[in-house]
């Protein structure tokens, strides 16, 4: 008859062995966001969580894998050898770990947490704002921290925590898919008292002359404007009187005739209608600017990101006038 085996002493009493499954997961968790974080301040804010938590918590993951994960001092922090391997295969479990949890909750499993997104200021603040309450509305399980944030470019969405973005303007980095929503036609436009009672101007070229606004994110110190029915193109040496980064700011200066600039026909459609401002050059427009949603490329989007990105898809034409969906991409 065969004796039974004893227990290791190492089985009886691993950390490791001992935390549950779910525990295991959350100090990954907490390893990963430290690492992409870049310190354990952001990804204590990040967890909504204390630093001393944290730090908790990668304590016992070194000491229940036996390996020393990061190489602390006061002015920096970086992966050991160890550590480097660790995050690497932490990443892919945590997200084999997610696709499981999807799977066996069925396709329809509404989402549940908080969602980060970026957003440019002006249609972060009006044209965004009812896709989001019915995101808000449709999953009632959710949180959406909504920034707004105006560079064209959002460099770091992992460091920051961060989601998606949505981006007006071409994607030109190659880390992250881009599904492009529509496209925003521009026009140029001035206050009645910018022409001084002359006529309106009609030609591209008349423009010329005329004090200018800069939207820095996409023109400084040259216009390009493009003829609807014979394709001309005319491009336009400007000095601008002010240049801002902001769409809004931008409206307001043309309303108190600072000067002639380009704008998306979305925010400036009340204003041409009352008379508040007029349309110059009527048969000559600036290109279109694509609206794209953006995030990281990852093994598995969790059911938060892909049912915003389902909202978007179906509410951006909507809200954006004069705009059209375009052929989506497959993540």
């Amino acid at each position: 008859m065969n004796k039974p085996v004893a227990p290791s002493t190492t089985t009886a009493t691993s950390p490791a062995v001992l935390s549950g499954a779910g525990d295991r997961i959350e100090l990954m968790q907490t390893f990963v966001r430290i690492v992409e974080a870049g310190n354990l301040s952001a990804a204590a804010s990040q967890l909504r969580t204390t630093q001393p938590t944290v730090s908790r918590r990668l304590q016992t993951l070194e000491r229940s894998l036996g390996v020393r994960l990061l190489q602390r001092s006061t002015h920096a922090m970086r992966l050991t050898e160890d550590g480097q391997r660790c995050y690497e295969r932490a990443k892919d479990l945590l997200a084999s770990w997610a696709a499981f949890e999807s799977d066996l909750r069925g396709a329809g499993d509404a989402p549940q947490g908080v969602l980060r997104v970026v957003v440019p200021h002006a249609i972060g603040q009006d044209r965004l704002i009812q896709p989001l309450a019915d995101y808000l509305g449709r999953y009632p399980q959710m949180r959406v921290e909504w920034l707004l944030h105006d560079n064209s470019v959002l460099q770091d969405f992992i460091a920051g925590g961060v989601d998606c973005a949505v981006q007006v303007g071409e994607v030109t980095d190659p880390a992250l898919v881009a599904i492009k929503l529509a496209e925003v036609p521009r026009i140029v436009v001035a206050a009645p008292s910018v022409l001084a009672g002359a006529a309106l101007p009609e030609q591209a070229v008349d423009l010329a002359a005329l004090p200018w606004l800069a939207l820095k994110t996409f023109y400084q110190n040259q216009v390009v404007l493009q003829h609807r029915e014979t394709g001309e193109v005319q491009r336009l040496t400007i000095s601008p009187r002010m240049s801002t980064d902001n769409l809004y700011a931008l409206r307001s200066a043309a309303l108190q005739g600072m000067g002639v600039c380009i704008g998306s026909i979305w925010v400036l459609a009340e204003d041409l209608a009352s008379g508040r401002l007029r349309h110059l050059a009527p048969q000559w427009h600036a290109a279109p600017l694509p609206v794209y949603l953006v995030y990281p490329y990852a093994s598995f989007y969790p059911a938060r990101l892909r049912r915003f990105a389902d909202i978007l898809r179906e509410a951006v034409p909507k809200w954006l006038p004069g705009t059209g969906a375009q052929p989506v991409a497959k993540a």
